[in-house]
């Protein structure tokens, strides 16, 4: 590994506290110098660089952020001992034949409502990207291509649907 790149993998490592994470960080950043500025003058790119390992850091964060926030109400509907299954799928309120506790099926038939009436009320657009993201798992761009938008318009799609989410089950009394 070259000084440089040790010095941006120091500076992401001591930011995100996680190798495997600091090493992705640094590696996008990499490839998206060399993508977007292969034409710049050799004496610019360290500073591009840093300005691009900065924002790749800050999206890191920010993606955490949101995996977190789903994480925590996703895993609140998942029945026990189950990673895999799809909280949607598995408490569909319909099942002729539910297992578990009364109660706590109640208040996840009640969460799952929740979160289809937020998602149903959000704009088109918004709705689109949010599923595109963060239920089938696809990146920035390839949600962008599926769309037909540029990829800012996607993360911009993405933060207001989250919020528009996040306060309408707020606002319905569902604690993370």
């Amino acid at each position: 590994m070259a000084s440089a790149e040790r010095r941006a993998f120091k500076q992401a490592i001591f930011a995100v506290r996680d190798e495997d994470g600091a090493l992705d960080i640094v590696q996008d950043a990499m490839l998206k110098l060399t993508e977007k500025y292969s034409g710049k003058p050799a004496d610019e790119l360290p500073m591009l660089f840093q300005r691009i390992l900065q924002n790749a850091i800050n999206d890191y964060f920010r993606r955490q952020k949101v995996r977190s926030f789903w994480t925590v109400l996703m895993s609140s509907l998942t029945p026990a001992g189950d990673e895999d299954a799809d909280p949607l799928e598995t408490m569909d309120t319909r099942d002729s034949h539910p297992s578990g506790d009364p109660p706590e099926l109640l208040e996840r038939a009640q969460v799952i409502t929740n979160v289809e009436s937020a998602l149903e009320s959000l704009p088109a657009r918004q709705r689109q990207a949010f599923l595109l993201r963060y239920w089938e798992e696809m990146d920035v761009a390839e949600t962008a291509a599926v769309m037909g938008c540029s990829e800012g318009s996607v993360k911009t799609h993405c933060s207001r649907a989250t919020h528009a989410i996040a306060a309408f089950l707020k606002a319905k009394g569902v604690v993370l």
